[in-house]
């Protein structure tokens, strides 16, 4: 097999450097990339939004505003940031000095009205991608390349059929992007989960970057199923039927921090990532889970590929002939790639679904008969036909639960 290659370079910033913990790295962030494979989609770069908060707290003084906590205003001082320029556009400033990194470095206040219907819309592909005619140091445990697999619209309303999937827009130095993600159970807080699935491409541009920001989770974004032209004049609520949820907290692996890069196959067999959620207008009361009344249970002891009957992967593809707006899903046995011999090997499967299916989960039946998140699309190639996702083991055990323990007592 031979190491997978991007068709285009995508330059990056080096973020600043400061130790982190051996497995894991956080922050709260928004923003992705368009790296590797079918990735994310840039879109363009306005952000007309205003008003603020922090996404770690969603305290509301009960008049509907929402409070900005001393310490995410400290936080951002301590960085050399203003709150209310931050707000204003200042975090669209990608210096390396000020594109923060590590896991402490977490900061991702909320923008009231960032993500409204147009700029979810725009939010389209990058033309990123790897190239499989450029494979190189086969590792014995890579299976032949799969057929194609056409992806399959999800029929409408996608709240009826696959409850527990969404989109994740975010900002990068490249500009708007997205990608796919998928409302996870949190052991801590049974039946009310704030945790969605996505992944790590998707929170932190990998070993010459840091965390994207603004980023934001859409739960069955277009939930209709409407065409671009019909989303043109859609509200708010029709693009976001169960509300705009930011993050404020994300955490993924250590190695996709120190690994992941522009080189598709760099550190995708440690492609994932978590994060926790709270609603932008400080909601109900009612958890993400209760919102949307579905969460995945995630398998970190998945069988092996020859035992794995069949894995259907959901997600919003955007790079052409799709245009994101509308739900995809792909269903096939699963085969193995292999990136690196010391990495896991990831899981393979033909699926016709391009950029903006990144991060997208990819369920399979448990011991139990029950579905279960098994993966999430890392990478593809230019062409399409193929995507491959990791296999989630203890590093990504590691990180889920970091994250969940993290607001066990919240």
């Amino acid at each position: 097999m031979r190491s997978i290659r991007p068709s285009v370079t995508v330059r990056r910033e080096r973020g600043a450097r400061r130790r982190t913990s051996p497995v894991l790295a956080a922050a709260a962030l928004a923003a992705a990339l368009a790296l590797t494979a079918t990735a994310c989609n840039s879109g363009d770069d306005k952000a007309d939004g205003q008003a603020s908060a922090s996404a770690t707290d969603s305290g509301s003084s009960g008049d509907g505003k929402i409070k900005i906590p001393d310490d995410i205003k400290n936080k951002l001082k301590e960085h050399g940031f203003d709150i209310d320029k931050w707000k204003h556009g200042a975090w669209k400033n990608w210096n390396k000095e000020d594109w923060l990194r590590e896991a402490d470095d977490f900061i991702n206040p909320i923008i009231k009205g960032l993500w409204n219907p147009d700029r979810m819309r725009k939010a389209n592909d990058p033309d990123k991608g790897v190239d499989d005619s450029d494979l190189s140091g086969d590792q014995g445990v890579t299976d032949p390349t799969p057929a194609p697999v056409d992806a399959k619209a999800v029929a409408p309303t996608y709240h009826a059929n696959a409850a527990a999937s969404g989109k994740v827009f975010f900002d990068s130095p490249e500009g708007t992007m997205v990608c796919s993600a998928t409302v996870v159970e949190d052991p801590a807080h049974p039946g009310k989960s704030n945790l969605v699935w996505t992944a790590g491409h998707c929170v932190h541009a990998g070993k010459k970057g840091g965390w994207y920001r603004n980023i934001a989770f859409v739960p069955s974004y277009n939930n209709a199923g409407r065409s671009a032209a019909q989303l043109q004049n859609a509200t708010r609520e029709e693009a976001a039927p169960y509300g705009v949820w930011w993050g404020d907290w994300a955490q993924t692996s250590q190695q996709w921090i120190e690994k992941g890069g522009e080189t598709g196959g760099d550190g995708a067999s440690y492609d994932y990532a978590v994060i926790h959620v709270t609603p932008e207008k400080g909601g109900n009361g009612k958890s993400l889970e209760e919102t949307v009344g579905s969460a995945l249970p995630v398998d970190f002891n998945a069988p092996a590929v020859p035992k794995v009957p069949s894995i259907t992967a959901t997600g919003y593809p955007a790079a052409a002939p799709f245009d994101g707006q509308k739900m995809f899903q792909c269903t096939d046995k699963p085969g193995r790639l292999s990136i690196n011999a010391s990495d896991p090997t990831m899981y393979r499967i033909g699926c016709t679904m391009t950029g903006g299916s990144s991060g997208g989960g990819w369920v399979a039946t448990g011991s139990d008969g029950k579905p279960a998140l098994v993966s999430n699309t890392s990478i593809g190639p230019v062409t399409s036909g193929w995507l491959a996702g990791p296999r989630l083991g203890e590093v990504a055990k590691g990180v889920y639960d970091s994250v969940s323990k993290k607001f066990a007592g919240q």
